[in-house]
């Protein structure tokens, strides 16, 4: 995955984040002990994409509030952090027919009369990390992705944003590792 700039991640509907989640996590974590939270940023945030940042933050702030995490400025038993990047993907198409006897096909369709084209698409990715400052070690990771489309309001990039993160925060804490 190459990394861009929170700009791009905008323009191209970043909220499109969505449904293709992913975690892991320490098995040897005690979830129970964590209460509080603090955000750090991997890399600083530049001017043109403190909306995002701002928004991302917002959309996991709500998730960490709802499993009874409180956020502070310093001090947290957990160090939140996240990295967002888009790669690019082929998606290949076919046109022509399945229809009728003949062809490559037989009388299972038309081969012979099939075109397969392609584009290139990309796929937005979130991560979110969550660290134990005591251990010094990572302990929950969840991914977020998606194909972006760049066609999206704002507001509803916002909302697709907020589910997703509700999506992969249903996995926190892990079944069974609340203490």
């Amino acid at each position: 995955m190459r990394h861009i700039n929170l700009a791009i991640l905008v323009s191209l509907g970043v909220a499109a984040f969505a449904q293709e989640v992913h975690f892991d996590y320490d098995r040897s974590a005690n979830f129970g002990a964590y209460k509080t939270y603090q955000w750090v940023d991997y890399r600083e945030v530049p001017v043109g994409d403190q909306i995002l940042d701002q928004d991302i933050k917002r959309a996991v702030d709500a998730q960490l509030a709802g499993k009874g995490l409180r956020r502070v400025e310093s001090g947290g038993d957990l160090l939140v952090g996240y990295q967002a990047g888009i790669s690019q993907e082929k998606e290949f198409n076919s046109l022509g027919g399945w229809g009728g006897p003949g062809g490559w096909g037989g009388p299972w369709g038309n081969w012979g009369n099939t075109r397969v084209t392609s584009s290139t698409i990309d796929v937005g990715k979130l991560v979110i990390g969550l660290f134990d400052p005591a251990s010094k070690h990572l302990v929950w990771r969840g991914s977020a992705s998606k194909t972006l489309d760049i066609k999206k309001d704002p507001d509803k990039n916002y909302r697709n944003l907020e589910k997703a993160m509700a999506k992969l925060f249903r996995n926190y804490p892990p079944r069974g590792r609340k203490n």
